[in-house]
Formats: structure tokens, sequence, C-alpha cells
């Protein structure tokens, strides 16, 4: 395994993410307090809650947490899903797992960084490029071409961070068939699922569709529990998930206790919890509509078709990079510049920038960034 490569996403938070007026590029949705998330506890949690042993746990995760989960999959049970400290150590452990010297990934860009580095560590890995030209479509025949007869993994990324693309069902459909013809593990990063502007658009389960297939998600994002670190692996390959929990001795062992039973509260209350974020979004694109309208000569916007990132266009002359710097800098706003998720593996544009729609009232930094720009 080579080195990894500095994180430029977590670089560049450890700078600006808590020392900025305005974080306006959060990849989260609106997250609650301890006390909003216990309302939502049914009395069996909650006397779990209140009588927790601070004791180790098991490594595959709570089996309360691991059928709360279960219960968001239509093929899967409970001895199908395997937890983790969150997304991060799934994807790392998972790569990990699946790739060797001798095998080959395919990677769909731009990406979570570590969605490529990681497997770069460890083997040869290709991209296939979304394309912005044609409002990120991911061209499933580019798919087909990057694979050869050793790749081992395809990873992608739906709804997407940072563009907010949600493919077509049925080409999603198509990619898990491809995948499985080919003796070929299609890894499904899905930490967004659930927030989709039009939930008939919602993807199904990677593992749903594909035996093969691992599912990523986290109660993070969509939730907005990040506090919680807690993410999980669903696949239904039962010797596969036996080799996750081998990796894990040598990371987290287990997870920690409260956050499990907490995430087992909010998966239980899901319906609900993703109902108040996607109403959230929904109430706060008219106010990124009306922002990006009144510049859109230096702008190009358009709202995501699921989660809570956009990737709009920057149009003008200084460049993208100096563009956020002089912005946190002078109006302390914080967005991520193209630079953050360029790609060793494909071209990537590098006049995008991410901007957060997922938090509750961002007037405030939108009208500090509309009056940042009106001054320069």
């Amino acid at each position: 395994m080579t080195p990894l490569p500095d994180f430029r996403l977590e670089n560049y938070f450890s700078r600006w993410e808590f020392t900025a007026r305005h974080h306006l590029t959060a990849s989260d949705a609106q997250t609650m307090t301890l006390p909003e998330l216990l309302a939502l506890a049914d009395d069996e949690d909650r006397h779990a809650w209140e009588t927790l042993s601070l004791g180790y746990t098991e490594t595959f995760g709570d089996p309360a947490l691991r059928e709360a989960i279960a219960d968001m999959y239509t093929h899967a049970d409970a001895d199908d899903v395997i937890c983790f400290a969150g997304a991060e150590e799934a994807l790392y452990l998972a790569m990990q797992v699946l790739l060797g010297p001798d095998d080959h990934a395919v990677v769909v860009t731009p990406d979570y960084q570590s969605a490529e580095t990681v497997p770069l560590s460890l083997c040869q890995v290709s991209g296939v490029a979304l394309d912005p030209g044609a409002d990120w479509a991911l061209d499933l025949d580019e798919v087909a071409a990057a694979i050869r007869p050793n790749t081992r993994v395809v990873s992608v990324n739906f709804p997407h961070n940072p563009t907010g693309k949600v493919i077509p069902e049925a080409d999603f459909a198509r990619l898990a068939r491809m995948c499985d013809e080919r003796g070929i593990h299609l890894f499904s990063d899905e930490v967004y699922r659930g927030l989709e502007l039009d939930p008939s658009r919602t993807l199904p389960n990677a593992s749903d569709l594909s035996e093969r297939a691992l599912s990523l998600n986290v109660t993070s994002k969509s939730l907005g529990l990040p506090g919680l670190r807690i993410g999980w692996i669903t696949c239904r390959d039962r010797q596969l998930r036996s080799r996750l929990e081998r990796a894990k001795h040598y990371t987290t062992i287990c997870n920690a206790a409260p956050s499990e039973v907490l995430a087992r509260i909010a998966l239980k209350a899901r319906t609900s919890i993703l109902a108040r974020n996607r109403a959230l979004i929904a109430a706060n694109l008219p106010l990124f509509d009306a922002f990006f309208s009144e510049f859109r000569d230096l702008f190009t916007w358009r709202a995501p078709d699921g989660g809570c990132v956009a990737y709009p266009r920057y149009l003008g002359s200084d460049g993208v990079e100096d563009f956020c710097t002089s912005l946190v800098a002078e109006a302390g706003v914080l967005l991520l510049p193209a630079s953050i998720y360029r790609s060793e593996l494909t071209d990537t544009p590098g006049d995008h920038f991410r901007i957060g729609i997922g938090r509750r009232d961002p007037e405030p930094a939108l009208d500090a960034f509309a009056a940042w720009l009106r001054a320069r």
C-alpha cells in the first residue's frame, strides 16, 4: 500500500470550518439537539439509553441497530449489516478487503477524495467522469469501456457529492447488472439517499439489486447527525461481511455504545427526520435561486436532484480558487473551490464550487455573500 496523500477537504476545513462566520458549504442536513432526538425514542430505546452500560459493543454493531438498518432495505436482514465509525472507516476498510495489488477499480469522478485515493494506494484505478456539459450525466458505455479482466470494484455515489446528480433508475439497474455479469462488486455510496427533491427519483439500494453489491450509508448526511459517527455497509455476501469484520479489528474494533443507541432512535424515526430535512431544502431553494439569479453574470446555477449540496460554476475572471479564498477571508463565507474535487484519474472542471443548501436559515450567509459581491 502506498502512502495516502493529504486529504484536501479536511485540510481546508481545518483552516476555515470553525473560524468562518458563515459555513455555506456544509455537506450535512440540519442537525438536532440530544433532547430533540431523545424525544423521538420509543419506550424500549429510551429505557436502553437511560440504563446504558458503557462497555465494549459488538464489532458488527448493536443487534437492535442492525435490525433498524436492515429495515431500510428490501432484501437484506440484520446479518447483512456491519456498522463502522462513520462512512470514512467503512469506505477505507471495504477497499482494503476488496482490492489487492493485482486488481483494478473504476471510480466515478468528481468524487469525495478517499473514493479514489484509497483504491489508488492499493491497485490500478481508472476514472469515468460525469459530464458537466450534459447535466453531469454518467455514460455507462464509458464505464463498460473502463472495465478490465481484473476489475474488482466499480465505485459510484448517487445522489452525488458535490453535484447533487441522481442518474435514472434504469441506468443504475443496468450498472448493477453490468457488474454482476462480470463478477465485479458495485460499491455504492448512498449517504444522501432520502433527500431527493422528487422522491420518485430515489434509486434502489445497490445491495437490493445485487448480492455482490455494497451499500454504504451513514447517519451524518441525510439524517443530519454527523456527531454520532455511525456508518454501515449492507451486503448480502456473508463471506465478504466476515472479512469486513476482521478488518475492523485493526481499526475501531467496535462503535461507541451511546452512539449506537442514538443512531437506533434516529433510524426508527427516519421517515419524519427525512421529511423535515426535505422540507427544509425545499424552503431554502428559492433563496438560492434568487441569489444566483441576481448574479447570473457571475454564476451558472442548477438545483441538485438530491442531497444537500450543489456545484455551481463561477464565471469570474479571477478564477474560482482566488474567489473562494477572498470570500472567506473578507466576508467570512466558506465555500469549497474546485481544487478540493480535482482528480488524478480524469479531467475535472476547475471553475466550480460546492455550496450547501441543507442548513436552517441560510439568509445571513447569502446576505453577507451578496453584500461582498456588490461591493467588489
